[in-house]
């Protein structure tokens, strides 16, 4: 196993679901956890959790659509830790689901302004620790629908596609220099945003059973696993953990 101690992670939308567990998981690897998300009540309360159980974290609230904000979540790492070793570009929208025709300008913006923006705001801030420490890792967090359109999601897939096309930039500029790049698709998982897509009743997703859906912490071990010599493979694009047999195994869950 990859050795992480005295390494640090950054994870975004650390509140809940998909961060929480991923911080968690980190956190249980060894890794020194920065949990950011707006919910200062939660990451608080989830950072007192993992420092009971031996783990070093701390909480800072973040609004990943502001580059200030990030920023001084990157440095408040640094100054606690030394050093940035893993950003997971976690934090997403789905709302609000629309067709097209019935969007609003204002609220599609404001979607792009954390599913795309506050990507490059992730990437943005860590770059210079990364190259002047000689390496690091980013994992954003990607999707299916970076690949093909779903009804009422434009903002959702456009962003995603716009998430695997900085995934695959950082790569080609950075990968030289030792700062590995690399997407996450998880498939559906059992989360918040899922409720928000059941409720909406719009497309096959909305349809699905919940049972069908991952649990958060499966992502939060693929995470793990990503961060360290599992992501090799994957570089400059995306893990997608629903249909890839090989990797799910690797990670220690069961077959799709």
């Amino acid at each position: 196993m990859t050795d992480f101690s005295q390494k640090t992670a950054i994870i975004t939308g650390a509140s809940r679901g998909i961060g929480e567990a991923a911080a968690r998981e980190l956190a249980a690897a060894g890794m020194n956890v920065v949990l950011a998300a707006r919910s200062a009540a939660d990451i608080e309360r989830i950072a007192a959790e993992i420092a009971e159980a031996g783990g070093e974290a701390i909480a800072m609230t973040c609004d990943v659509a502001d580059h200030a904000s990030v920023k001084a979540v990157v440095d408040r790492a640094l100054d606690a830790f030394g050093t940035v070793d893993l950003l997971v570009n976690n934090a997403g929208v789905i709302n609000p689901i629309a067709r097209l025709s019935e969007s609003d300008p204002e609220a599609w913006g404001a979607a792009i302004d954390v599913n795309v923006k506050g990507v490059y705001h992730g990437i943005r801030a860590v770059l210079p620790a990364m190259e002047r420490q000689g390496g690091g890792t980013i994992i954003n967090i990607s999707s299916g629908a970076a690949y093909g359109p779903m009804e009422g999601w434009s903002h959702y897939c456009a962003s995603k596609a716009a998430v695997l096309m900085l995934t695959r930039a950082v790569h080609k500029e950075h990968g030289e220099s030792g700062i590995r790049s690399v997407g996450l698709s998880p498939g559906t998982v059992a989360t918040q945003m899922q409720v928000d897509i059941k409720a909406s009743g719009i497309n096959p997703v909305s349809q699905m059973d919940p049972d069908a859906h991952a649990p958060p912490e499966w992502i939060g071990r693929a995470i793990v696993w990503l961060a360290g010599e599992g992501a090799d493979d994957y570089l400059g694009g995306d893990l997608k953990l629903r249909t890839d047999a090989e990797a799910r195994a690797a990670i220690g869950l069961p077959p799709a």
